[in-house]
């Protein structure tokens, strides 16, 4: 008899694909908002200068008085953060004959997590992975330090973003940017003018935001973490807000100790541990 049709079954092992769905998530808005900067690694102290006086007329032959000139320090210091997992011996071996690139994805993960991180401690003061107050940061954050605010109404977040800018800019002070809560996107992306057509429809079905009216505007979850009332933040993103790497160590392999304090040596378990500092 003929031979049955040949089909492919489990004749051939299927083929491995080498490249990994990266599930890692985080992206920050003060990133995309405010300019990256150097920041020495003991710290260093920035200072606000301020002139709080007007220029004053003054008649041919007359008085001058004294205008005040006014110098704030403000004192940086670095915060470290890490990211490790320990990783068997074995699969390392393995991944690296089958060109698994993990440590590649790692790498790239923690760049996401570094990013949601930075809003999370510079917007809330939290350690990210406890999610709790750090100690460390303390009072050096949006919520504990910006005391103009505006009591946000889901049905008209256009006119609180107008209060907020008006708050700003009647301090005298720049508005270079908006920093809006997913809540607050949802909601200006549902307003409508009277024949119904959306007043913002860039904002529709989550597409990456550049600008709203020549703003430059941002979004992410970061702003109302955590169940946090805060809606959006508006200000001077370019000049008021300073943030940069004192020291990168964008990956490590240990291949010996205890280095998550886990009480569990590496070599007696066969692993490694690898590690991304910032």
């Amino acid at each position: 008899m003929p031979g049955a049709q040949l089909s492919k079954g489990t004749l051939f092992p299927e083929e491995l694909v080498t490249d990994l769905i990266d599930k890692t998530k985080g992206k920050s808005i003060l990133h995309a908002l405010s300019g990256r900067k150097p920041v020495k690694f003991n710290g260093q102290t920035q200072f606000v200068f301020s002139m709080d006086n007007e220029i004053d007329v003054v008649a041919e032959n007359g008085a001058k008085s004294h205008g005040g000139i006014m110098l704030t320090p403000v004192r940086i210091v670095p915060v470290k953060v890490e990211y490790g997992a320990r990783i068997s011996d074995e699969f390392m071996y393995a991944s690296q004959e089958e060109k698994i690139d993990v440590l590649k994805n790692f790498n790239e993960g923690f760049a996401k997590k570094l990013a949601k991180g930075l809003d999370l401690m510079a917007i809330h003061g939290l350690n990210p992975r406890s999610d709790a107050a750090s100690a460390v940061i303390g009072t050096n954050n949006f919520d504990a330090q910006v005391t103009q605010r505006v009591t946000y109404n889901s049905a008209d977040p256009d006119s609180n973003i107008e209060d907020a800018i008006a708050l700003v800019t009647g301090s005298e002070m720049d508005v270079t940017g908006l920093a809006l809560s997913e809540t607050a996107r949802a909601d200006l992306s549902k307003m409508k003018d009277l024949s119904g057509r959306k007043l913002y429809p860039e904002l529709s079905w989550g597409r990456e935001m550049g600008n709203m009216n020549g703003l430059p505007t941002a979004a992410a979850t970061t702003v109302n973490h955590g169940g946090s009332k805060i809606r959006g933040i508006v200000g001077d993103f370019e000049s008021c807000f300073k943030w940069g790497y004192a020291k990168e160590i964008p990956m490590e392999i240990i291949q010996y100790g205890d280095p998550d304090n886990s009480g569990k040596d590496l070599k007696g378990y066969n692993q490694v541990y690898v590690r991304c500092e910032a």
